[in-house]
């Protein structure tokens, strides 16, 4: 079978979801924003949490190792950790129920000044919006990395990152370049050596 067509539109549904994003100069001005709070985060000695579910938790745990390991250069590691290692989510859900996996660890390792990244496609991720709740209770500043219109969570963040599309694959590619980005920016304030 030739998928040529699906391969030629799927690349073309992706660069229009990329271009109506970065175009937009409200997004672009909420994404430095993210930088500029990570930024703080990490200079006041506080951690970045991250969490989601499905390919949205790939995503986090991708984020959070980009800290603790490397991105582009040698440098020492920063505080980084991707909610829901599955001795922690077998543990809670069968306890609590599911939507208190990220939420319950994020109480026990949270502090004030720390920062807490949720991704959620639909933005209506139980979990996600309980971890919300407990960032707002402890001092921990949220961010929302969405889609489809930015759901419940849109108005519950600090700031809320909305991609405007309605398929979780073209979301969440986005996100991806959102998450990529944020290191680099984060990377050149503390380390602009590697950059030089």
């Amino acid at each position: 079978m030739d998928f040529t067509n699906i391969w030629t539109q799927s690349f073309e549904d992706a660069y229009k979801v990329l271009a109506e994003f970065y175009q937009n100069p409200e997004q672009i001005k909420k994404c430095n924003q993210m930088s500029q709070m990570l930024i703080e985060t990490f200079n006041n000695g506080g951690n970045v949490f991250s969490c989601g579910n499905g390919g949205s938790h790939c995503d986090a745990m991708h984020f959070a190792e980009e800290f603790t390991g490397r991105y582009r250069d040698d440098r020492r590691a920063l505080g980084a950790l991707a909610l829901g290692d599955p001795s922690h989510v077998t543990c809670v859900s069968n306890d609590y129920g599911f939507e208190h996996i990220f939420s319950r660890q994020l109480d026990g390792l949270g502090r004030k000044g720390d920062m807490m990244i949720g991704l959620s496609t639909s933005g209506n991720s139980a979990n996600v919006i309980k971890a919300v709740e407990v960032a707002k209770e402890k001092g921990i500043k949220t961010v929302g990395l969405l889609g489809k219109g930015g759901g419940k969570l849109k108005d519950m963040v600090d700031l809320a990152i909305v991609v405007p599309a309605n398929t979780s694959d073209r979301v969440q590619e986005i996100h991806i370049k959102i998450l990529h980005t944020v290191i680099e920016t984060a990377e050149r304030a503390i380390f602009p050596e590697n950059y030089a």
